[in-house]
């Protein structure tokens, strides 16, 4: 029994073994059929042609992570990645184990492969910045585990899958800036974890379905720039945690709801563009509230005096409509209001003194308003909400601005007196022949006066031409507020757009540089100091000598000594960067030129000026993006791949899109890649000036909403 047992156990020992090595060997066999299948369909992609007899380490292959087992997780191609694009003949079914699909900005073309719902473990998917058209196949709503879907900036069309609603797990959903039509499908309250949802930018008709209601995590909603009608659902208020909501420019009717008093998170409200009525009092329970556009509709009745409640606001535009009534003095309380647009309304009544720091474009197209007597009195308030108002004493020796009272003598005396004889602690900048001084005179006008050197003094031409500088700039040195730079930045543009395109012949500055940026009482920026500019020579080389402020001189006139316009282009970069970043952009220029990787840890926030808080309103942040984006083009060390001061120009009065990503995340190397892709088209710019808004977006789409 003994011999016979051992016999068994070693009978049923070595089966044991036997059928572990038969088990360990299938997997093995399994794994390395999976793993053959999946580097078969990577290439069947297109993608990676080059690694084509390389099939074994497939997991090392640019784009794509694996797991321990070899299987493939992660497909996340760089932007632009080099391969011909083949995104149909992609075997789908061949990666069972696939968690993220990142195709973005790629270029693919033609429709969504249904084979998207054999991916059943994916959890994230980002087809976003394609050329991709047709209509969305159903079976993405397979996809139970999708956390992230992201289908914007194509040319999708037809109606939205009722069978999105099966994906209960779904937090963020961007199907923005594509051609779908029809309605949204009232499964859409099914998705009961979304956190994010955007419409916007599609042709999207009908009605908002009540059961937009049951999205209880919603925190974002942006449905805008669609066909939109009827009235905004009661339901609505039942999203407690919605902090931005957008359903601008689309033909919703009837009042804005009470119901809104319930959104106390919310933080953006655009409801403008609309055929919306009345403004409900109960909107001053929305104490979060930081931006509210309401503007282009058919609102009547007054401005609710609860409006003033709404202590973070840092934006109202309720312009264009039917407000009629006075401006209730309780905006003045607004603390954080930066940007006020009462226009073209029934409004009457004067003007609150505690809002004339706002210009008076605020408050045009109003018939029955006047202005406050104190307005030319009362200066106007810096950065960050803090008034400063002043009443002046009156005028001890006449104004110095008006001609028919000036009496040089005595102005003399008081320039001697506000600047203590040209005390160097008042002086503001040195231009080319002089140098600029802040004074304030005894009538209470704060200004700025340059003081000629010497020798260009005893020079009849140097007075002359400075003489020419005077009577276009009257200027005074202020704090500005971001709103400010970016319209400084604006004038900027405007003024070298017309001495290099309105000019006959062209003027070429050569000296654009901070100290040569004056502002006036308005604080709108002039281009001062035209003691080096020259006519251009469109038919001749511009040969000339070194002119210039150091660090602001294009880097090609320190080998060659042919002058264009471009020059003037490169300093306008410097220039602006100068005024975003409140400081001499010098490092950030080096690593421009010599090291542009460098950039990509270098958020675009990180070097605005950190005596400003930073921008809250989308608006304002977009503005900065852009103004950030065309100075880095302008400083591009070709010459000819710069962009011309008009097309500077035209983008800032063109439609820009709203913000894609958020605006902490944008690095400044993703600004340099994105307009550098550009490079071709600006040269042939003369064909693309009548479409500016159409080169623009193209150049950003990576980062504005297009």
């Amino acid at each position: 029994m003994t011999s016979s047992s051992s016999v068994l156990n070693a009978y049923f020992v070595a089966t044991v073994v036997w059928v572990i090595v038969l088990t360990v060997t299938s997997m093995m066999l399994g794994a390395a059929e999976w793993q053959d299948s999946e580097a078969q369909a990577l290439l069947e992609s297109g993608w990676w042609n080059c690694y084509v007899n390389n099939t074994v380490n497939h997991c090392s292959w640019p784009g794509v992570t694996c797991n321990y087992d070899g299987s493939v997780i992660e497909i996340r191609l760089p932007y632009y990645f080099q391969g011909e694009v083949i995104f149909t003949k992609m075997n789908f079914s061949a990666f069972p184990n696939l968690i993220r699909l990142d195709l973005s900005y790629q270029g693919c073309s033609g429709s969504i492969p249904p084979g998207l719902g054999h991916l059943t473990k994916l959890r994230k998917l980002y087809l976003n910045g394609n050329q991709l058209s047709g209509s969305i196949p159903t079976e993405i709503g397979k996809l139970h585990n999708l956390v992230t879907l992201d289908l914007s900036s194509n040319f999708l069309s037809g109606s939205i899958p009722q069978e999105f609603g099966d994906m209960k797990n779904l937090s963020f959903l961007c199907i923005d800036t594509n051609q779908l039509s029809g309605s949204i499908p009232s499964q859409i309250g099914n998705m009961k974890s979304l956190i994010y949802l955007n419409m916007e930018q599609n042709q999207i008709l009908g009605p908002l379905p009540p059961t937009l209601g049951l999205l209880h995590k919603l925190k974002h909603f942006n449905i805008g720039a669609n066909q939109i009608y009827g009235s905004i659902p009661l339901e609505i208020g039942n999203l407690k945690n919605l902090q931005t909501l957008d359903l601008s420019h689309n033909s919703l009717t009837d009042s804005i709801p009470p119901a809104l008093r319930h959104l106390t998170s919310l933080t953006y409200l655009y409801l403008d563009s609309n055929l919306l009525g009345s403004i409900p009092f109960q909107l001053g329970n929305c104490f979060n509230l930081m931006e509210l556009s309401l503007s282009n509709n058919n609102i009547n009745g007054g401005i609710p005096l609860e409006i003033g409640n709404l202590f973070r606001l840092s934006l109202i535009d309720i312009s264009h409509n039917f407000i009629s009534g006075e401006i209730p003095r309780q905006l003045g309380n607004l603390f954080y209001l930066e940007a006020l647009d009462l226009s073209y309304n029934n409004l009457s009544g004067q003007i609150p003194i505690e809002l004339l720091h706002f210009p008076k474009r605020s408050f045009i197209g109003n018939k029955g308003l006047y202005d406050h007597p104190l307005r030319n009195k009362v200066l106007r308030r810096v950065h960050r909400g803090k008034s400063r108002e002043a009443y002046p004493s009156p005028t001890k020796n006449g104004d110095i601005f008006s001609i028919w009272n000036f009496d040089g003598r005595i102005a003399y005396e008081d320039v001697i007196e506000a600047t203590e004889d040209f005390d160097i602690k008042y002086c503001i900048g040195t231009g080319g022949y002089g140098s600029v001084y802040k004074a304030q005179l005894p009538s209470g006008q704060v200004v700025a006066l340059k003081k000629l050197h010497k020798r260009e003094a005893e020079e009849p031409a140097f007075d002359k031409s400075f003489r020419n500088e005077v009577k276009i700039n009257d200027a005074e040195a202020v704090d500005l507020d971001w709103n400010l730079r970016v319209n400084v930045i604006k004038n900027i543009a405007h003024a070298l757009s017309y001495l290099h395109h309105d000019c006959i012949p062209p003027i070429i500055h050569r000296d654009i540089s901070s100290n040569n940026i004056l502002l006036n009482s308005k604080q709108e920026a002039f281009v001062a100091d035209f003691g080096n500019s020259r006519f251009l020579d469109l038919d001749s080389s511009n040969y000339t000598v070194l002119a210039g402020t150091y660090g602001y001189i294009a880097p090609e006139l320190a080998y060659t000594i042919v002058v264009t316009e471009k020059c003037d282009v490169y300093s306008f970069g410097v220039v602006a960067l100068e005024v975003l970043m409140g400081r001499h952009p010098g490092e950030l220029l080096t690593s421009l030129s010599s090291s542009p990787s460098s950039l990509q840890n270098v958020m675009l926030s990180d070097i605005l000026d950190t005596r400003l808080s930073p921008p809250r309103s989308r608006n304002l942040m977009k503005n900065i993006l852009v103004a950030t984006t065309l100075a880095l083009a302008c400083l591009r060390g070709k010459p000819k791949s710069r962009p011309t001061m008009k097309f500077v120009s035209q983008q800032f009065v063109a439609h820009q899109t709203p913000l894609k990503k958020p605006f902490p995340s944008i690095s400044l190397l993703e600004l340099v890649n994105s307009e550098l892709k550009m490079e071709n088209e600006i040269e042939s710019l003369p064909k693309l000036s009548s479409h500016p808004a159409k080169y623009h977006d193209s150049s950003l789409n990576e980062i504005l909403d297009v």
